[in-house]
């Protein structure tokens, strides 16, 4: 709700973000996305917490489904936060599963890979 509704939480993000590094290991797919993408939204850069998203990511690269994978590109992009390794996994997954992809799925994910 605080990056949908725009209301900004510094300290609130910040101990999300120490307390999600410790625990990324027990985070789903949709988790990761959706974690990456409320910082993002709110324009939240937290290093640590990105590395370990990202991580966490590519191991799981495989369990993503369109909107993460697209949600995910979109977020690291969004806050200009470059991680080659991560954007090449996402970039394999997508061209193997492209024809599933929603139009804003497409749209997200090439305007990620195009910042």
């Amino acid at each position: 709700a605080f990056a949908t509704l725009g209301v900004p939480a510094p300290r609130l993000f910040e101990a999300i973000a120490r307390d999600t590094e410790q625990r990324i290991c027990n985070f789903e797919p949709q988790g990761l996305a959706n974690t990456a993408w409320a910082f993002a939204t709110l324009g939240v850069s937290e290093p640590r917490l990105f590395d370990a998203i990202a991580h966490a990511s590519e191991q799981r690269i495989g369990t993503f489904n369109t909107q993460n994978l697209a949600s995910t590109a979109w977020a690291f992009a969004t806050l200009g936060i470059p991680d080659p390794q991560l954007f090449e996994a996402i970039r394999q997954e997508s061209e193997e599963r492209i024809d599933t992809f929603t139009a804003k799925n497409l749209a997200d994910t090439a305007w990620a890979f195009a910042t």
